[in-house]
């Protein structure tokens, strides 16, 4: 079976400056599913560049594979604290673990958690309308079970 340390290996010594790996998976059946994300956007050019230097370094004679190089998509959920840091100041959705869905402005990104701007509409105590209240959610990654961009158009 093919290593997953290995392949990860082949990407970092590959990608750029801007670039990161995201996740690396190796089946069983030696099915490699390779997914990497920039800071400001990766192009398909990019792609197939990472799967033909991997592919290069692989040798088909000794195990027999299938290649699969993908970028982190719009709809993705984040999986690494540096995509949080690449979507700071845009809309998110998350999910908590307790079962939660929050949908706000990513404002902060630190190594323990982030910080999430969330507007409701919600009726102040003895008032007969409802009002938009804003609040800053901090909310550790131990609490997030999924986060991922809002698409806006």
């Amino acid at each position: 079976m093919i290593d997953k340390a290995r392949i990860a290996e082949l990407v970092n010594e590959k990608i750029a400056d801007d670039q990161f790996l995201v996740d690396v998976t190796v089946s069983s059946g030696n099915d490699i599913h390779i997914m990497v994300d920039s800071d400001t956007g990766i192009s398909i050019n990019q792609i197939v560049e990472i799967s033909r230097y991997v592919e290069s370094k692989l040798d088909r004679e000794a195990e027999d594979f299938e290649l699969s190089v993908y970028s982190a998509g719009l709809t993705e959920p984040f999986r690494l604290i540096r995509q949080y840091k690449k979507n700071k100041d845009q809309e998110i959705e998350v999910l908590l673990t307790n079962g939660q869905k929050l949908n706000g402005l990513l404002i902060g990104v630190e190594d323990q958690g982030i910080d999430l701007e969330v507007t409701t509409k919600e009726k102040p105590e003895g008032s007969k309308k409802k009002e938009l209240v804003t609040r800053v959610h901090h909310l550790g990654y131990s609490e997030i079970k999924e986060a991922k961009q809002i698409l806006k158009f």
